[in-house]
């Protein structure tokens, strides 16, 4: 009786720590959320918004000027999941990227109030731009 007494509550304890240990990094992923406008270039009057695609997209919203001629930088280093199969379909962007590379994605000039959202393939992952 005290053995599975004791067993139930190791059981417990590790389920509680597990599940703040989760909790813990998935909110390290989310804090790239937060960052504005670190992912954003203006070089030559080209805006250039880079994501980082491995195991989802980062960050996962970006918010970029209106009226530039916008480029999408998609990077990737030892990606081998779903997030290296992306599709943007505002611009009819479908490939599957390479495990480590970049990919330049031009995205045209962008106006006030529109969004460019990025997928994977199984729908899993994805990341938005809003245009201000």
């Amino acid at each position: 009786m005290l053995k599975s007494t004791i067993i139930s509550f190791v059981v417990s304890i590790a389920l509680v720590g597990g599940t703040f240990y989760l909790i813990s990094d998935r909110s390290a992923f989310s804090n790239s959320e937060m960052v504005p406008s670190q992912n954003i270039e203006i070089k030559d009057g080209v805006q250039y918004v880079t994501i980082i695609a491995k195991g989802g997209y980062s960050p996962r919203v970006t918010s970029i000027k209106e009226g530039l001629p916008t480029k999408l930088v998609v990077k990737t280093a030892g990606t081998y999941d779903c997030s290296a199969s992306l599709i943007v379909r505002s611009v009819g962007f479908q490939k599957i990227l390479p495990p480590t590379g970049e990919e330049v994605i031009d995205l045209g000039i962008l106006k006030s109030g529109e969004k460019v959202l990025g997928v994977c393939g199984m729908g899993m992952y994805s990341f938005q731009i809003k245009v201000n």
